[in-house]
């Protein structure tokens, strides 16, 4: 599976480069995400489905609304009304290229995620897991893995428009997430204390006792 990571700034660009740095199924481009060749498009969405707002408005404007219909139907029936953040979901875009999108929100409610925030970790791990275990839910391809027909995904930026997330933490978090799931790096923590300091190293270099 190969990953595009796509951004319209140049600082997300630079962050992504240095993270990703000699990954070779990794590719950082700049520009528009519509312009990538790719079989799904991921969509940093809110629990619910909304897509009215940031990237998800301009994925409305270019695959029409009926795709924010289909992926609040499928939240409705196969999540029983919301989406986690550390979940993912796939549905048809309507149009041949990409044919899918990949839903993983980064937050519950649009909102400005703080800086201590692991979600762009969470919902990259949710898309790649999807991508690399999970089964077409539905449609032509329904119950064949996603991993024979998805060879490249494309991401914009995981919490770094509405969430405000600043670039250098969102490649950091990605990256991890990338490690764990396709470099297969997780390993359950064996105490509290290795597992606290995990979920903070994703965000600082300085971990402290939090209890």
């Amino acid at each position: 599976m190969r990953i595009v990571l796509v951004a319209k700034e140049n600082s997300l660009a630079k962050a992504w480069s240095a993270a990703f740095e000699g990954v070779d199924t990794a590719e950082v481009c700049q520009g528009s995400i519509f312009d990538v060749a790719c079989d799904a498009i991921v969509s940093p969405a809110n629990s619910f489905g909304f897509m009215d707002g940031g990237i998800d408005l301009l994925y409305s404007h270019h695959f029409g609304w009926q795709v924010q219909d289909h992926l609040r139907t499928a939240i409705f029936q196969r999540h029983h009304g919301e989406l986690l953040v550390g979940q993912a979901e796939i549905v048809e875009t309507g149009v041949p290229s990409p044919a899918f999108l990949i839903a993983a929100p980064t937050m519950r409610v649009p909102m400005a995620l703080g800086r201590d925030s692991i979600n762009p970790y969470l919902a990259t791990r949710a898309v790649l897991l999807l991508a690399r275990y999970g089964h077409f839910p539905s449609g032509a391809l329904m119950g064949a893995p996603l991993s024979a027909h998805l060879k490249t995904i494309a991401f914009p930026g995981m919490g770094t428009g509405v969430g405000r997330i600043p670039a250098e933490i969102c490649a950091h978090q990605m990256r991890a997430a990338y490690d764990d799931v396709i470099g297969g790096e997780c390993g359950m923590p064996q105490s509290w204390a290795e597992a606290s300091e995990r979920h903070q190293l994703l965000y600082t270099d300085r971990p402290v006792c939090l209890q």
